[in-house]
């Protein structure tokens, strides 16, 4: 496509357009392949966290020897405190009991409620060999998100066989699942939401709201289990190692990094692959296994285990996972180097088995020796014996087998997160520093335009926002000559959906601009069919999550956008630059309203069908196709009626105003 400046874009349509179908508004069907238009904004976030990788490899690959390596350590330990929200909570008393009694031959297991936070139960079942002298070594395994909870049979098989040679293992329900489900609806007698995973995304985006990523909760549970596992005369705290798979997996890279003066030796299981590879394959996974601004702080996966090294170290991969096999030998090649250097290549090492995602045999046997060797000073190369599994009823710690229904009035994370928004929350930010938060950059000059032509005032043209970002656009103009007012209109919907209200501005005197924001109207990703109830939650997720990892939200650079059409308009002969008004309704309200607020060229502006602030999504349950209009910690510093006031004495008019549900 040749770049033309909007005086000589040449007429190629002439039929009039305005009274074509809606479909025809649109570029896709006639003029290029709709696959690459689609993944325009997938391609952009991906190339901009590439770059920020980039960054970090040539910067790691400076680190030779022990030293280095322990600066680095220190390092991320303290970007991934910044990172969950700062430092963690006072530790309070965890007031635990034990609640029943499982006898079996070789080992026990305790049933055990503790508090990680006041009034904050957690279910959890205590495994104790009958064995072997005390105190004894012990596993903290921290569950993952398959069905059954702390009962899952992987999960057993582990724990049973570790009991049965003489460690004390402890497994705790992760928040939102087992006997923790935190949107827990009695009538269904199950989570509002089904999956944990949707659970964590739900309540993941009110806590990022207030500036912490879920994280914060799921690894301060998993610090005080730790403390209760520790608190036990049978355990030898010299000697305890941590493991688990999947969002276990994660929450032992976690749990390592951050508490590894604690831990002996830590082995994850299928999770630990790098973001170069998670990006191009399964991309960002739920709330709780994202920490938004992780790229843009210069880190990736080996960083977990450089802020737990140089200690002994167990990558347990799986080379049909879901999680990319390639990213894990491209980590683990990395670490290897750095441990060798640091002269303790023996405490690093990736093991791998040719089967899929979980907690499989083959690795559940090399998590058995490697933890032998480091905790118990052998190596125990003994295949697993015969497990009999129980039910997940069995090992209730409630009665009822929930802790909401047990005590309807303990603490969740939903109820945690609105008393941590009034710890937070800071009054009096101004325009300029919330501009700067949000990172937004002005426009200036006319950018680079490209049309396709139209006739009878309409044309069609897509300009540059910035490059690798292509916005398509109508232009509206009307018969008389002269300069107008002007008006820029942006639909969730797209810029079809606003064709009706744009001829009718453009007929009362107005040049038009409507235009689809990077991800909406024909630029938007088709949802996953395979994750049915994610898009009906979460919009695109992918992109808004990647865009936090990268470190500016994707409102802000819709936002952008919005700022580069003004830009346009300025630029015309035909417009009078000093009366450009601004129309935003549904998801685009929301990027039209800090387009609003940070451009003063922009005069009036109407939103309809915006949410009505921040605050709501964290005081309602539920929320849906939120995350793409937030911004994480927003609500540190302000809130959307905040950017509202900050547009005056400018004119702005908002109707219609929708809750986090979209009513």
């Amino acid at each position: 496509m040749a770049s033309r400046t909007l005086s000589t874009l040449p007429v190629l349509l002439s039929a009039v357009l305005q009274a074509q179908p809606n479909r025809n508004l649109n570029f896709l069907a006639d003029h290029v392949d709709g696959r690459t238009r689609r993944q325009a904004l997938g391609e952009y976030l991906r190339a901009k966290a590439f770059a920020q990788l980039d960054a970090r490899a040539r910067t790691v690959e400076t680190i030779r020897g022990r030293e280095a390596m322990e600066a680095r350590g220190r390092e991320v330990r303290t970007k991934l405190i910044d990172l969950i929200g700062g430092p963690l909570p006072e530790k309070t008393p965890l007031n635990a009991r034990v609640t029943g009694t499982l006898d079996f031959p070789g080992y026990r297991i305790e049933k055990v409620i503790f508090e990680s936070h006041p009034g904050f139960p957690v279910t959890a079942s205590l495994y104790l060999p009958k064995s072997g002298p005390a105190p004894h070594p012990a596993i903290l395994f921290p569950l993952g998100h398959e069905a059954g909870a702390k009962a899952h049979e992987a999960w057993q098989a582990v724990l049973v066989t570790f009991a049965r040679r003489g460690y004390v293992c402890l497994a705790w329900d992760t928040i939102g699942q087992g006997e923790r489900i935190q949107l827990w609806d009695a009538d269904f007698g199950a989570s509002k939401v089904i999956r944990s995973t949707t659970e964590h995304t739900i309540i993941g985006l009110q806590t990022v709201l207030v500036g912490d990523p879920l994280g914060r909760y799921t690894i301060w549970d998993g610090i005080r289990a730790l403390d209760y596992l520790l608190s036990r005369p049978e355990v030898d705290p010299r000697r305890v190692g941590v493991t688990g798979n999947s969002g276990g997996g994660t929450h032992t890279a976690y749990l390592s990094a951050l508490a590894g003066d604690r831990f002996a030796a830590a082995a994850p299981s299928c999770y630990l692959t790098s973001w170069r590879r998670l990006l191009v394959t399964i991309g960002p996974q739920d709330a709780e296994q994202c920490m938004p601004g992780f790229l843009a702080a210069g880190l990736d996966h080996p960083d977990f285990v450089l802020a737990y090294g140089p200690k002994p170290y167990r990558m347990l991969t799986a080379i049909r996972d879901f999680f990319s096999i390639a990213g894990a030998r491209a980590t683990a090649s990395e670490l290897a180097r750095m441990f060798d250097a640091a002269g303790v290549g023996d405490r690093f090492g990736q093991f791998e088995a040719d089967d899929g995602h979980g907690y499989t045999k083959p690795r559940r046997a090399e998590a058995y020796r490697f933890f032998s060797r480091w905790l118990d000073g052998k190596e125990d190369s003994r295949p697993e014996d015969p497990v009999d599994y129980l039910s997940e009823e069995a090992l209730w710690c409630t009665k009822s087998g929930q802790v909401a229904a047990e005590f309807p009035r303990s603490e969740t994370v939903f109820s945690l997160n609105q008393k941590r928004l009034e710890q937070v929350r800071k009054r009096g930010a101004t325009l300029a520093e919330v501009r700067a938060f949000v990172e937004f950059a002005p426009g200036g000059g006319a950018p680079r335009v490209t049309g396709y032509g139209g006739a009878n005032g309409l044309e069609k043209l897509t300009y540059e926002s910035e490059p690798g970002i292509e916005i398509p656009a109508l232009l509206y103009t009307p018969s008389t000559s002269g300069r107008h007012p002007a008006a820029v209109v942006v639909y969730g919907r797209g810029k079809a959906a606003a064709h009706d209200d744009a001829r009718k501005l453009a007929a009362n005197g107005k040049v038009v601009l409507s235009i689809d924001l990077r991800g909406m109207g024909e630029t938007s990703e088709a949802p996953d069919e395979n994750e049915s109830d994610w898009p009906r939650y979460f919009g695109n997720y992918e992109a808004a999550m990647t865009a936090m990892l990268t470190g500016k939200p994707l409102v802000t650079m819709r936002a952008e956008d919005i700022a580069r059409a003004v830009d346009l308009l300025a630029s015309r002969g035909d417009v009078d630059p000093a009366r450009i008004e601004l129309h935003g309704q549904g998801a685009a309200a929301v990027p039209a309203l800090y387009a609003a607020a940070f451009d003063a060229r922009i005069g009036e502006t109407r939103l309809r069908e915006m949410l009505v602030s921040y605050e709501s999504v964290v005081r309602q349950r539920i929320h849906r196709g939120q995350w793409e209009n937030a911004v994480p910690g927003a609500l540190r510093l302000f809130d959307l009626p905040d950017l509202v006031r900050w547009i005056a004495p400018r004119r702005v008019t908002v109707e219609s105003t929708v809750g986090p549900l979209g009513n």
